[in-house]
Protein backbone atom coordinates (compact mmCIF):
# COMPACT_ATOMS: atom_id res chain seq x y z
CA UNK A 1 0.00 0.00 0.00
CA UNK A 2 2.85 2.35 0.87
CA UNK A 3 4.57 1.58 -2.46
CA UNK A 4 1.33 2.30 -4.32
CA UNK A 5 1.12 5.63 -2.51
CA UNK A 6 4.72 6.52 -3.52
CA UNK A 7 4.13 5.45 -7.13
CA UNK A 8 0.97 7.55 -7.31
CA UNK A 9 2.80 10.56 -5.84
CA UNK A 10 5.60 10.28 -8.46
CA UNK A 11 3.11 9.88 -11.31
CA UNK A 12 1.12 12.96 -10.24
CA UNK A 13 4.23 15.13 -10.01
CA UNK A 14 5.48 13.86 -13.37
CA UNK A 15 2.16 14.63 -15.08
CA UNK A 16 2.06 18.11 -13.51
CA UNK A 17 5.65 18.71 -14.66
CA UNK A 18 4.82 17.80 -18.27
CA UNK A 19 1.69 19.98 -18.34
CA UNK A 20 3.41 23.01 -16.78
CA UNK A 21 6.44 22.63 -19.08
CA UNK A 22 4.20 22.86 -22.14
CA UNK A 23 1.88 25.55 -20.78
CA UNK A 24 4.70 27.92 -19.75
CA UNK A 25 5.99 27.81 -23.33
CA UNK A 26 2.57 27.99 -24.92
CA UNK A 27 3.26 31.42 -26.60
CA UNK A 28 6.39 30.02 -28.27
CA UNK A 29 4.49 26.94 -29.47
CA UNK A 30 1.77 29.15 -30.96
CA UNK A 31 4.40 31.24 -32.69
CA UNK A 32 5.90 28.14 -34.31
CA UNK A 33 2.60 27.53 -36.08
CA UNK A 34 2.39 31.12 -37.29
CA UNK A 35 3.05 30.88 -41.06
CA UNK A 36 2.11 34.47 -41.82
CA UNK A 37 5.72 35.61 -41.61
CA UNK A 38 4.87 38.20 -38.96
CA UNK A 39 6.49 36.41 -36.02
CA UNK A 40 8.06 39.51 -34.47
CA UNK A 41 8.01 38.30 -30.84
CA UNK A 42 10.36 35.35 -31.29
CA UNK A 43 12.45 36.00 -34.42
CA UNK A 44 14.69 33.19 -35.61
CA UNK A 45 13.16 30.66 -33.26
CA UNK A 46 13.40 27.00 -34.27
CA UNK A 47 11.63 23.83 -33.20
CA UNK A 48 14.81 22.58 -31.52
CA UNK A 49 14.99 25.77 -29.41
CA UNK A 50 11.44 25.33 -28.11
CA UNK A 51 11.93 21.58 -27.55
CA UNK A 52 15.04 22.22 -25.44
CA UNK A 53 13.26 24.92 -23.41
CA UNK A 54 10.32 22.60 -22.71
CA UNK A 55 12.63 19.71 -21.81
CA UNK A 56 14.71 21.90 -19.49
CA UNK A 57 11.57 23.22 -17.79
CA UNK A 58 10.33 19.66 -17.30
CA UNK A 59 13.64 18.56 -15.72
CA UNK A 60 13.69 21.71 -13.55
CA UNK A 61 10.18 20.97 -12.28
CA UNK A 62 11.13 17.41 -11.38
CA UNK A 63 14.17 18.71 -9.50
CA UNK A 64 12.09 21.32 -7.67
CA UNK A 65 9.47 18.75 -6.71
CA UNK A 66 12.22 16.38 -5.50
CA UNK A 67 13.81 19.20 -3.48
CA UNK A 68 10.52 19.98 -1.72
CA UNK A 69 9.86 16.29 -1.08
CA UNK A 70 13.28 15.61 0.42
CA UNK A 71 13.71 18.85 2.39
CA UNK A 72 10.16 19.64 3.52
CA UNK A 73 8.64 16.11 3.45
CA UNK A 74 5.40 17.05 1.69
CA UNK A 75 4.89 13.35 0.95
CA UNK A 76 4.62 12.46 4.66
CA UNK A 77 1.21 12.97 6.22
CA UNK A 78 2.70 12.42 9.69
CA UNK A 79 4.73 15.65 9.40
CA UNK A 80 3.03 18.88 10.54
CA UNK A 81 3.36 21.52 7.82
CA UNK A 82 2.40 25.08 8.78
CA UNK A 83 2.46 28.41 6.99
CA UNK A 84 6.14 29.02 7.90
CA UNK A 85 7.15 25.84 6.11
CA UNK A 86 5.07 26.81 3.06
CA UNK A 87 6.67 30.30 2.91
CA UNK A 88 10.14 28.80 3.29
CA UNK A 89 9.36 26.25 0.59
CA UNK A 90 8.19 29.05 -1.73
CA UNK A 91 11.35 31.12 -1.19
CA UNK A 92 13.73 28.17 -1.60
CA UNK A 93 11.90 26.96 -4.71
CA UNK A 94 11.99 30.45 -6.25
CA UNK A 95 15.73 30.85 -5.61
CA UNK A 96 16.58 27.38 -6.95
CA UNK A 97 14.33 27.91 -9.99
CA UNK A 98 16.13 31.16 -10.76
CA UNK A 99 19.53 29.46 -10.40
CA UNK A 100 18.48 26.62 -12.70
CA UNK A 101 17.40 29.17 -15.32
CA UNK A 102 20.75 30.93 -15.14
CA UNK A 103 22.48 27.56 -15.42
CA UNK A 104 20.59 26.83 -18.63
CA UNK A 105 21.56 30.24 -20.06
CA UNK A 106 25.20 29.51 -19.17
CA UNK A 107 25.04 26.16 -20.99
CA UNK A 108 23.44 27.87 -23.99
CA UNK A 109 26.13 30.53 -24.25
CA UNK A 110 29.19 28.34 -23.56
CA UNK A 111 28.19 24.99 -25.07
CA UNK A 112 25.93 26.18 -27.88
CA UNK A 113 22.88 24.28 -26.54
CA UNK A 114 19.78 25.31 -28.58
CA UNK A 115 17.59 27.86 -26.76
CA UNK A 116 15.35 30.84 -27.48
CA UNK A 117 17.30 34.12 -27.73
CA UNK A 118 14.37 36.46 -28.28
CA UNK A 119 14.34 39.46 -25.90
CA UNK A 120 10.68 39.01 -24.94
CA UNK A 121 11.46 35.42 -23.89
CA UNK A 122 14.07 36.65 -21.40
CA UNK A 123 11.64 39.24 -20.02
CA UNK A 124 9.12 36.46 -19.40
CA UNK A 125 11.56 34.43 -17.28
CA UNK A 126 10.87 36.18 -13.90
CA UNK A 127 7.12 35.74 -14.42
CA UNK A 128 7.58 32.10 -15.35
CA UNK A 129 9.80 31.51 -12.31
CA UNK A 130 7.04 32.92 -10.10
CA UNK A 131 4.37 30.79 -11.79
CA UNK A 132 6.51 27.63 -11.58
CA UNK A 133 7.33 28.30 -7.92
CA UNK A 134 3.66 28.80 -7.09
CA UNK A 135 2.66 25.63 -8.91
CA UNK A 136 5.40 23.51 -7.30
CA UNK A 137 4.71 24.71 -3.74
CA UNK A 138 0.93 24.61 -4.24
CA UNK A 139 0.95 21.12 -5.78
CA UNK A 140 3.17 19.74 -2.99
CA UNK A 141 0.96 21.22 -0.30
CA UNK A 142 -2.28 20.04 -1.93
CA UNK A 143 -0.78 16.55 -2.29
CA UNK A 144 0.17 16.66 1.41
CA UNK A 145 -3.39 17.69 2.40
CA UNK A 146 -4.95 14.95 0.25
CA UNK A 147 -2.63 12.31 1.69
CA UNK A 148 -3.29 13.51 5.24
CA UNK A 149 -7.04 13.45 4.63
CA UNK A 150 -6.82 9.91 3.25
CA UNK A 151 -4.73 8.81 6.23
CA UNK A 152 -7.21 10.31 8.71
CA UNK A 153 -10.07 8.65 6.86
CA UNK A 154 -8.24 5.30 6.92
CA UNK A 155 -7.50 5.63 10.65
CA UNK A 156 -11.13 6.51 11.35
CA UNK A 157 -12.24 3.45 9.40
CA UNK A 158 -9.78 1.28 11.32
CA UNK A 159 -10.99 2.80 14.57
CA UNK A 160 -14.62 2.09 13.70
CA UNK A 161 -13.68 -1.49 12.82
CA UNK A 162 -11.71 -1.96 16.04
CA UNK A 163 -14.57 -0.41 18.01
CA UNK A 164 -17.05 -2.83 16.49
CA UNK A 165 -14.73 -5.74 17.31
CA UNK A 166 -14.30 -4.43 20.84
CA UNK A 167 -18.05 -4.01 21.34
CA UNK A 168 -18.63 -7.51 20.02
CA UNK A 169 -15.97 -8.97 22.33
CA UNK A 170 -17.37 -7.01 25.28
CA UNK A 171 -20.88 -8.22 24.61
CA UNK A 172 -19.67 -11.78 24.14
CA UNK A 173 -17.68 -11.67 27.37
CA UNK A 174 -20.46 -10.06 29.36
CA UNK A 175 -23.46 -11.82 27.93
CA UNK A 176 -22.10 -15.26 27.13
CA UNK A 177 -24.30 -18.08 28.46
CA UNK A 178 -21.76 -19.10 31.12
CA UNK A 179 -21.62 -15.66 32.74
CA UNK A 180 -25.35 -15.12 32.41
CA UNK A 181 -25.99 -18.56 33.90
CA UNK A 182 -23.67 -17.83 36.86
CA UNK A 183 -25.23 -14.41 37.40
CA UNK A 184 -28.77 -15.79 37.37
CA UNK A 185 -27.75 -18.68 39.64
CA UNK A 186 -26.19 -16.26 42.10
CA UNK A 187 -29.25 -14.03 41.92
CA UNK A 188 -31.58 -16.98 42.51
CA UNK A 189 -29.58 -18.07 45.57
CA UNK A 190 -29.60 -14.56 46.96
CA UNK A 191 -33.35 -14.17 46.44
CA UNK A 192 -33.91 -17.41 48.36
CA UNK A 193 -31.35 -16.89 51.11
CA UNK A 194 -30.58 -13.15 51.41
CA UNK A 195 -33.31 -11.08 49.68
CA UNK A 196 -31.73 -7.77 50.71
CA UNK A 197 -28.46 -8.62 48.97
CA UNK A 198 -30.39 -9.88 45.94
CA UNK A 199 -31.74 -6.39 45.34
CA UNK A 200 -28.24 -4.89 45.51
CA UNK A 201 -26.90 -7.59 43.22
CA UNK A 202 -29.65 -6.97 40.66
CA UNK A 203 -28.97 -3.25 40.76
CA UNK A 204 -25.24 -3.69 40.14
CA UNK A 205 -25.89 -6.28 37.42
CA UNK A 206 -28.16 -3.83 35.62
CA UNK A 207 -25.43 -1.15 35.85
CA UNK A 208 -22.90 -3.54 34.31
CA UNK A 209 -25.23 -4.52 31.46
CA UNK A 210 -26.26 -0.92 30.81
CA UNK A 211 -22.65 0.27 30.63
CA UNK A 212 -21.76 -2.65 28.36
CA UNK A 213 -24.62 -2.03 25.97
CA UNK A 214 -24.46 1.76 25.80
CA UNK A 215 -22.97 3.45 22.76
CA UNK A 216 -19.74 5.32 23.38
CA UNK A 217 -19.69 7.64 20.37
CA UNK A 218 -16.67 9.57 21.65
CA UNK A 219 -14.61 6.36 21.75
CA UNK A 220 -13.39 7.24 25.27
CA UNK A 221 -14.71 7.73 28.80
CA UNK A 222 -13.41 9.49 31.89
CA UNK A 223 -11.57 7.53 34.54
CA UNK A 224 -14.40 8.36 36.96
CA UNK A 225 -17.01 6.79 34.63
CA UNK A 226 -14.84 3.72 34.07
CA UNK A 227 -14.20 3.22 37.80
CA UNK A 228 -17.92 3.57 38.63
CA UNK A 229 -18.56 0.74 36.19
CA UNK A 230 -15.60 -1.26 37.53
CA UNK A 231 -16.94 -1.06 41.10
CA UNK A 232 -20.25 -2.53 39.91
CA UNK A 233 -18.35 -5.26 38.06
CA UNK A 234 -16.23 -5.96 41.17
CA UNK A 235 -19.42 -6.28 43.22
CA UNK A 236 -20.61 -9.11 40.95
CA UNK A 237 -17.23 -10.86 41.07
CA UNK A 238 -17.04 -10.71 44.87
CA UNK A 239 -20.52 -12.19 45.15
CA UNK A 240 -19.14 -15.16 43.24
CA UNK A 241 -15.66 -15.50 44.73
CA UNK A 242 -16.44 -13.94 48.15
CA UNK A 243 -13.32 -13.51 50.33
CA UNK A 244 -11.11 -15.37 47.86
CA UNK A 245 -10.96 -12.32 45.58
CA UNK A 246 -10.05 -8.86 46.83
CA UNK A 247 -9.07 -5.53 45.33
CA UNK A 248 -6.65 -2.83 46.43
CA UNK A 249 -7.78 0.36 44.63
CA UNK A 250 -5.79 3.58 44.97
CA UNK A 251 -7.05 5.98 42.30
CA UNK A 252 -6.14 9.64 42.66
CA UNK A 253 -9.24 11.83 42.38
CA UNK A 254 -7.18 14.42 40.54
CA UNK A 255 -6.96 11.95 37.64
CA UNK A 256 -10.71 11.30 37.47
CA UNK A 257 -11.23 13.60 34.47
CA UNK A 258 -8.53 11.89 32.40
CA UNK A 259 -9.78 9.66 29.60
CA UNK A 260 -9.24 6.11 28.43
CA UNK A 261 -11.00 3.63 26.10
CA UNK A 262 -14.24 2.26 27.61
CA UNK A 263 -14.04 -1.07 29.50
CA UNK A 264 -10.23 -0.96 29.60
CA UNK A 265 -9.95 -1.57 33.35
CA UNK A 266 -12.73 -4.17 33.28
CA UNK A 267 -10.82 -6.06 30.59
CA UNK A 268 -7.66 -6.11 32.73
CA UNK A 269 -9.60 -7.35 35.78
CA UNK A 270 -11.31 -10.01 33.69
CA UNK A 271 -7.92 -11.06 32.29
CA UNK A 272 -6.56 -11.51 35.83
CA UNK A 273 -9.60 -13.51 36.98
CA UNK A 274 -9.55 -15.69 33.88
CA UNK A 275 -5.89 -16.73 34.03
CA UNK A 276 -5.25 -17.06 37.77
CA UNK A 277 -6.29 -19.51 40.45
CA UNK A 278 -8.82 -18.04 42.92
CA UNK A 279 -9.50 -20.26 45.92
CA UNK A 280 -9.37 -20.33 49.69
CA UNK A 281 -5.96 -21.95 49.33
CA UNK A 282 -4.71 -19.20 47.02
CA UNK A 283 -6.76 -15.99 47.27
CA UNK A 284 -6.13 -13.43 44.55
CA UNK A 285 -5.54 -9.72 45.12
CA UNK A 286 -5.83 -7.34 42.16
CA UNK A 287 -4.20 -3.93 42.56
CA UNK A 288 -5.43 -0.83 40.69
CA UNK A 289 -3.33 2.30 41.13
CA UNK A 290 -2.74 5.64 39.42
CA UNK A 291 0.94 6.44 38.92
CA UNK A 292 1.69 9.87 37.45
CA UNK A 293 -0.51 10.06 34.35
CA UNK A 294 -0.95 6.29 34.03
CA UNK A 295 -3.10 3.55 35.50
CA UNK A 296 -1.36 0.44 36.77
CA UNK A 297 -3.25 -2.85 37.16
CA UNK A 298 -1.29 -5.80 38.54
CA UNK A 299 -1.71 -9.09 40.38
CA UNK A 300 0.43 -12.01 41.59
CA UNK A 301 0.93 -14.72 39.02
CA UNK A 302 -0.81 -17.89 40.23
CA UNK A 303 -1.84 -19.80 37.11
CA UNK A 304 -4.65 -22.32 37.15
CA UNK A 305 -3.45 -25.91 37.10
CA UNK A 306 -5.83 -26.84 34.29
CA UNK A 307 -5.62 -23.63 32.24
CA UNK A 308 -3.99 -23.42 28.85
CA UNK A 309 -1.75 -20.60 27.70
CA UNK A 310 -3.77 -17.48 26.96
CA UNK A 311 -3.76 -15.82 23.56
CA UNK A 312 -3.90 -12.29 25.06
CA UNK A 313 -6.43 -11.24 22.40
CA UNK A 314 -8.02 -8.83 24.87
CA UNK A 315 -4.70 -7.12 25.62
CA UNK A 316 -3.88 -6.99 21.90
CA UNK A 317 -7.22 -5.31 21.13
CA UNK A 318 -6.68 -2.82 23.95
CA UNK A 319 -3.20 -1.98 22.59
CA UNK A 320 -4.66 -1.40 19.09
CA UNK A 321 -7.36 0.89 20.46
CA UNK A 322 -4.74 2.99 22.27
CA UNK A 323 -2.67 3.30 19.10
CA UNK A 324 -5.64 4.37 16.99
CA UNK A 325 -7.26 6.67 19.56
CA UNK A 326 -4.31 8.32 21.25
CA UNK A 327 -1.12 7.21 19.42
CA UNK A 328 0.02 5.70 22.74
CA UNK A 329 1.33 2.30 23.78
CA UNK A 330 0.37 0.17 26.78
CA UNK A 331 2.98 -1.69 28.85
CA UNK A 332 2.67 -5.39 29.64
CA UNK A 333 5.36 -7.02 31.76
CA UNK A 334 6.13 -9.60 34.45
CA UNK A 335 8.25 -8.55 37.43
CA UNK A 336 8.85 -10.25 40.78
CA UNK A 337 6.14 -12.85 40.05
CA UNK A 338 3.63 -10.09 39.34
CA UNK A 339 1.74 -9.59 36.07
CA UNK A 340 1.63 -5.84 35.37
CA UNK A 341 -0.27 -3.80 32.79
CA UNK A 342 0.19 -0.02 32.60
CA UNK A 343 -2.18 2.04 30.46
CA UNK A 344 -1.86 5.79 29.74
CA UNK A 345 -4.48 8.23 30.99
CA UNK A 346 -5.12 10.98 28.47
Amino acid sequence: MKMNRIDKYVVVLSVVSVMVAFLTHFPELISLFDHSGQNNLFPGMRWMDVTNEIFFTFISLLLLFSLNTVVFHFNRASVVIGWKTIVLSFVVTWVVSNLLGKGFVFLHHHFDIPAIDAMVHHYLHPLRDFIITSIVTGTCYISYLVHKSQLVSLENQQLRTENLVNQYEALKNQLNPHMLFNSLNTLRSLIREVPDKAQDYLQELSRVLRYTLQENENQSVTLREEMDFVRAYIFLLKMRYEENLSFDIKVDEKMSAHRLPPMSVQLLIENAVKHNEISSRRPLVIYIQTVDDKLKVFNPIQPKLTSSAGTRIGLSNLAKRYRLLFKKEIEVKEENEMFIVIIPLI
